[in-house]
């Protein structure tokens, strides 16, 4: 890690550390193996007794630039770079949560991770309660149970924009022994920093803002490094019993705060290879690079545009944490006091059909699955990401029939106005 105290500097500088005679630009290591000298030498990376490079789909240099960056910037102590947000959240819960587990999962999260959680994994014999960010802390205590985790939860979710209090979940979550998991995708570390309210462990899609571009689909695992997983040892037995896979290592004596992302990487990478490629990593790079100079872009533009939205008689209502008559806007001040992020919902007054006219209208923004990006999109939730949800699991969600998806990107706020009013008004 650097010394360097602000965001922007860290963004342009951290993760790769060219020495002399060394490309100034990060490399990529565009390579699938690491040629050594003698047998042993790679025995000992394959026992996990030193630190190196052997095959990419446990570790790449490239990846692992990458990957301190994005860590220094949410203030953790190790990361790691996934094939995707949604493998990254998979990995960040399966690392603690085997067979025979449980998770706490806040219902305001998007439909991939909804469904990963209630139905895939399900499958490998883990249960879900599901909670609501607004259960007060006595409802959210009875959703534990002896085999609980983990919670698992979206600082701003996606699509509905709902704040989560994480503050209330970390005590939550921490008074029953387990870690508090955040997904951080919406505003990024440079509008919050989850572990410095509680959070144990921070996700995110890079495929989103981190990125910027739509250019490489990947995830990131950060851990705070905070968790005490000795003090709940027979809670997290991988953590804290020997690795037969391993010739008996035990994380946690080994590795100390580093044990749960080298678990991650030297088990779940090695098992599953959800690896980001190089390549990707590369991009995501670029896109950080500018992050801190985008964000208040996307936010700006977004506040106009939902003020805008707003104040249209044929808009039936806005979800935006911006706006000072949101449910959200007292905690999105608390959690992000320079802005949430670009993306908000809002429904037309027509319902369903009239929101969808309203997409079909659009000329400067498209209609993509992608979100949280430099160019203004959008998308219907209930016909698109999430339509594999009941009508039931939609609206606990908080899905309705006229939802639209808003990116606000970072074009000019006015031309992206002057498109939503001619789409509403031609729909």
């Amino acid at each position: 890690m650097s010394n360097y105290s602000s965001k922007e500097t860290i963004c342009i500088q951290s993760g790769y550390k060219p020495k002399n005679g060394e490309p100034r630009n990060m490399p990529i290591v565009q390579s699938t193996t690491f040629k050594y000298e003698d047998s042993d030498a790679m025995g000992r990376l394959f026992d996990l007794e030193d630190s190196g490079y052997f095959y990419t789909r446990l570790a790449n240099p490239t990846n692992d630039n990458v990957a301190r960056k994005i860590c220094e910037l949410e203030g953790g102590f190790a990361a790691m770079l996934t094939s995707s947000g949604q493998a990254a959240n998979f990995f960040a819960v399966f690392n603690i949560c085997e067979c025979g587990g449980h998770v706490v999962m806040a219902s305001p999260i998007y439909g991939g991770t909804f469904n990963l959680v209630i139905t895939t994994m399900k499958k490998m014999g883990i249960e879900c309660t599901i909670v609501h960010p607004d259960d007060d802390e006595e409802t959210l205590n009875a959703a534990f149970k002896e085999n609980t985790k983990c919670v698992l939860a979206e600082t701003i979710s996606n699509p509905s924009c709902v704040v989560l209090d994480i503050e209330k979940f970390a005590k939550v979550a921490h008074a029953h022994g387990v870690p508090l998991i955040v997904d951080n995708t919406f505003p990024t570390p440079i509008n919050c920093n989850p572990i410095k309210w509680g959070a144990d462990i921070v996700t995110h899609s890079t495929t989103k803002y981190l990125d910027g571009h739509g250019l490489g689909v990947g995830g990131c695992i950060v851990d705070s490094g905070n968790f005490d997983w000795n003090k709940y040892a027979d809670r997290f037995p991988g953590l804290t019993q020997p690795d037969v896979s391993y010739h008996g290592i035990t994380y946690t004596e080994k590795f100390g705060k580093g044990a749960y992302i080298t678990k991650a990487t030297a088990q779940l990478m090695r098992d599953f290879g959800s690896i980001q490629s190089p390549q990707n990593a590369f991009y995501l790079n670029i896109g950080i690079e500018t992050l801190h100079l985008r964000m208040p872009k996307h936010v700006a533009n977004a506040q106009k545009v939902a003020e805008f939205l707003e104040a249209n008689p044929k808009v039936a209502w806005v979800n935006y944490p911006g706006l000072k008559n949101d449910k959200y806007y007292e905690l999105g001040k608390k959690y992000c006091p320079g802005g949430t992020s670009g993306v908000m919902a809002f429904g037309m007054k027509g319902g369903r059909e009239a929101s969808k006219a309203v997409m079909g209208n659009l000329e400067l923004a498209c209609i993509v699955t992608h979100v949280a990006d430099a160019r203004t999109c959008v998308l219907h939730p209930a016909s698109h990401t999430h339509r594999q949800m009941t009508d039931e699991q939609l609206l606990e969600a908080g899905i309705r029939p006229e939802f639209i998806r808003l990116s606000v990107g970072i074009e000019d706020a006015d031309d992206i106005i002057a498109d939503l009013a001619q789409a509403i008004e031609r729909a």
